[in-house]
């Protein structure tokens, strides 16, 4: 196998951060899933384009997509356990802009809207860059080949 492949999927972590990793990724799974689908009583694809808009963010279907698919996607592959640190560094991303467009000017705590939240998940995405999926994890089963 290619040591670059290798080097991503490599974990040495425990089962602690297959936990986490899929708390996480529900999380995720299921904003993205708002964003694009909405589900859950989200705005789907049209109304989360039309926050974006009214955030500065254009265009507003576009970044829709790409942060609704980043959280879909992102979240599907930490609950799986499979390519989680390029998944890791595509939330991370997604939670940075989310953190400084939004959430930044009200403070930290969520009960004003602030980044609380937001910070939370970008902990859990960086840890799970740091340490890999995890023993129950497709990585771990692809690695271990």
């Amino acid at each position: 196998m290619n040591t670059l492949v290798q080097r991503v999927m490599a974990t040495r972590a425990g089962f602690g951060i297959t936990a986490l990793r899929v708390l996480v990724g529900i999380i995720f799974a299921a904003h993205g899933s708002q964003k694009l689908f909405g589900l859950f009583g989200g705005g789907g694809l049209a109304g989360t384009a039309q926050y974006m808009e009214s955030l500065g963010l254009h265009p507003g279907t576009l970044m829709a997509l790409l942060s609704g698919s980043a959280e879909f996607f992102g979240g599907v592959a930490l609950i799986v356990g499979l390519l989680v640190r390029p998944a890791a560094v595509v939330l991370i991303a997604t939670l940075v802009v989310a953190i400084f467009s939004v959430h930044i000017h009200n403070g930290l705590f969520m009960a004003n809207n602030g980044y609380e939240f937001a910070l939370a998940l970008l902990g859990g995405a960086v840890a799970v860059l740091i340490e890999g999926a995890g023993p129950a994890s497709v990585d771990r089963a692809i690695t271990r080949r």
